[in-house]
């Protein structure tokens, strides 16, 4: 299908009192095919009206192309009709008189009789033949609406616009009206764009919708595609399994914009002293216990050790949050799962290259895979139990929760399965979800079960909803979990900086591993804007044995190594693991270049030159080969022949990875 609205790179700026400038929308692009209903969604003040009037001809762009039909428009038309939320009649003139006064002067070259029996049918089709003789201030606000609707329908025009048309509306004149909309709008086969804060009614309308970040310079930050089949029913829609992810990508969207308006409120310019580049710094974390070693040096003033006085740290509910954070600049650094920087650096992330480098290792180990109580039940022990479950169960899809397509536990959970012949995208279904949202999920029976890190394995085994099945010792004993990351930009602009943080980072995860701290880091952990969980289910130590026992009661947690011989240093064949891994299953293409994107990501000098500082001169390089549960060892001088030797596997892409960035000389 062609395009037949076309915003091409459109810029807006308005003018300010005092001489300055504002930038209201930037390289906005978008493609509206014909039929197509699109939402328009953001935060107040994020430009949804502007572009929508740049599209009906009644503003302009200061840059940029709006076109309809392959013709530029510069000035409003009878092919475009605007239908705004004070429904804009004239009081003096009846519901007949309103939308006869539209179609008197547009339909000029029609017959009288015949623009008679068009305003006569589009009475009808919204539903006010007996209203037809009344004027606005003997009508209610759903029927204003819709004689609104009605005089925009009524002249014919090839792009309805619709701005935030049911916002003043009741819940049900609102629900019926939005129904009317839907079915005018496919029996007429109108092509139509709404500003909408509704998020409900962009999933219900929309074919599309545009989510739009903050001003100041707006743009698009994502396009969902609703796949809920036509005609819908308002109280039937909700049944489709899209709708909630939909709803909650829109919710998210809207809730991280809010977050990032209240970082960048609070954002100064770099703050240079004690000799470091800057030491106001925002760093990410999600609330698990393999955050300690950023809690540990905040509380326990590692950070100002180091000269890194004005340090805050930023709590997201989800990895996602940190990628957004480091995508737009509004984190510093972060916690992050180990796959994470070489991901984002070969453009895991809207297939666009963020280079991030990694010059720490925080935590190995920490991770669990757990199943539901019922297949503990069942007898199910082992993958291959659970293999053989899969192949029994005839009616149930079984669906486990992972964290982040590049976190070590979606990578530990298909290899777990691929090693006992379960295909992890075939057999079974893996869904993105908050580590702290996998608990609910298990409760409610939506997921039956996930892999995940402490304390939620723990805890589903404390309050007896699941048990766990395999921890990561059993996977890959020594793993790397989480890792400290920094934009490769950053760390060329702040150099000194990224050294202390490092050392603050080091000194606090060898705090983290003496046991006489266990309990005093358990207390800050449970604490309500860090972890936010009893402080019975957060353990640091090792104390059981690499596998589980599944003796009751289950007591299993998963074994935290914060520092240790070799530990901490960030090690280039495990990126390359973790490399080959996503390409495995296809969440990155392998990079053809993959030595210069490890030497760009792994920042080994840096750490060494921060543990030298801090009087740790023992560390030593882990030589050992990585090798799984499947005995299968990894060739770090074959990775590709190393990935064809995997039995199940996608068809994996090797492809050059381009990187246009700054690169540290560190």
């Amino acid at each position: 299908m062609s395009t037949f609205v076309a915003v091409d790179q459109i810029e807006k700026i308005f003018s300010l009192s005092g001489g300055g400038q504002y930038i209201a929308l930037k390289g906005i692009d978008l493609e509206i095919k014909k039929g197509e209903f699109v939402s328009l969604i953001g935060h107040s003040g994020c430009g949804k009206s502007t572009l929508l009037n740049m599209i009906a001809g009644l503003d302009f762009p200061t840059d940029g192309l709006v076109t309809l039909e392959g013709k530029r428009i510069d000035q409003p038309g009878p092919d475009r009709m605007v239908v705004f939320q004070n429904y804009s009649l004239l009081p003096w003139l009846t519901v007949r008189e309103n939308i006869a006064l539209a179609v008197d002067q547009v339909l000029t070259e029609l017959p009288k009789s015949e623009r008679k029996q068009i305003i006569k049918q589009h009475i009808d089709l919204v539903g006010l033949r007996h209203a037809a003789d009344k004027q606005p201030g003997q009508l209610s606000g759903g029927m204003k609406q819709r004689v609104a609707i009605a005089r925009a329908l009524a002249i014919r025009p090839k792009l309805l616009l619709l701005d935030e048309p049911f916002g003043a509306l009741d819940a049900l004149t609102r629900g019926n009206l939005q129904e009317q909309l839907m079915q005018i709008c496919e029996e007429n086969e109108v092509t139509a764009v709404m500003v909408t804060h509704d998020v409900d009614e962009a999933v219900l309308l929309s074919d599309r919708i545009v989510m739009l970040t903050n001003g100041p310079s707006s743009k698009i930050g994502g396009i969902l595609e609703v796949d809920i089949p036509r005609p819908r029913q308002r109280m039937e829609v909700v049944n489709h399994p899209s709708y909630y992810s939909l709803r909650s990508e829109i919710i998210y969207f809207l809730n991280q914009q809010k977050r990032i308006k209240k970082l960048r409120a609070r954002k100064v310019g770099a703050i240079a002293r004690h000799g470091l580049e800057k030491v106001n710094l925002d760093v990410g974390f999600v609330p698990l216990t393999a955050c300690a070693p950023l809690i540990v040096a905040q509380e326990k003033g590692f950070f100002l050790k180091h000269g890194l006085d004005e340090v805050n740290l930023v709590r997201e509910t989800s990895w996602r949050g940190i990628v957004d954070g480091m995508a737009g600049g509004y984190l510093d650094a972060a916690q992050m799962p180990s796959g994470m920087p070489v991901w984002l650096t070969v453009g895991g992330h809207q297939d666009t290259p963020l280079p991030i480098v990694s010059a720490l290792t925080m935590t190995r180990n920490g991770n669990a895979i757990t199943l539901a109580k019922s297949f503990y039940e069942q007898g199910i022990y082992t993958a291959a139990d659970f293999k053989q479950a899969l192949l029994e169960s005839t009616d149930q899809h079984h669906t486990l929760g992972i964290v982040h397509p590049s976190s070590m536990h979606n990578i530990l959970l298909r290899y777990w399965l691929a090693a006992a012949g379960i295909d992890p995208d075939r057999d079974v279904s893996l869904k993105t979800i908050p580590p702290a949202q996998m608990i609910a999920d298990l409760k409610a029976g939506s997921i039956d079960g996930y892999c995940v890190g402490e304390p939620w394995n723990l805890r589903a085994a404390i309050e007896e909803i699941g048990f766990t099945v395999a921890t990561d010792l059993e996977i890959w004993q020594g793993h790397p979990a989480k890792v400290l990351g920094v934009r490769e930009e950053w760390a060329a602009a702040y150099p000194n900086t990224h050294i202390a943080l490092v050392k603050a980072l080091l000194e606090a995860c060898r705090y983290c591993t003496d046991a006489a701290n266990a309990d005093e880091i358990r207390q800050l952990l449970a604490q309500r804007h860090y972890v936010g969980t009893r402080a019975e289910y957060i353990h640091l130590g090792n104390p059981n044995l690499a596998t589980c026992s599944l003796e009751q009661p289950m007591r299993e947690y998963a074994h935290h190594l914060f520092y240790g011989e070799g530990a901490n240093r960030p090690s280039r064949t495990e990126h390359l693991w973790m490399m080959t891994q996503m390409a495995r299953w296809n969440d990155i293409p392998f990079p053809r270049n993959w030595v210069e994107i490890l030497e760009r990501v792994c920042r080994v000098n840096v750490f060494s030159t921060a543990a030298r500082e801090i009087g740790i001169l023992d560390v030593k390089y882990r030589r050992e080969p990585i090798r799984l549960l499947d005995e299968i060892e990894f060739d770090a001088e074959d990775p590709i022949g190393y990935l064809n030797r995997l039995p199940i596997k996608r068809h994996f892409s090797v492809a050059e990875v381009i990187i246009n960035a700054h690169r540290s000389a560190a």
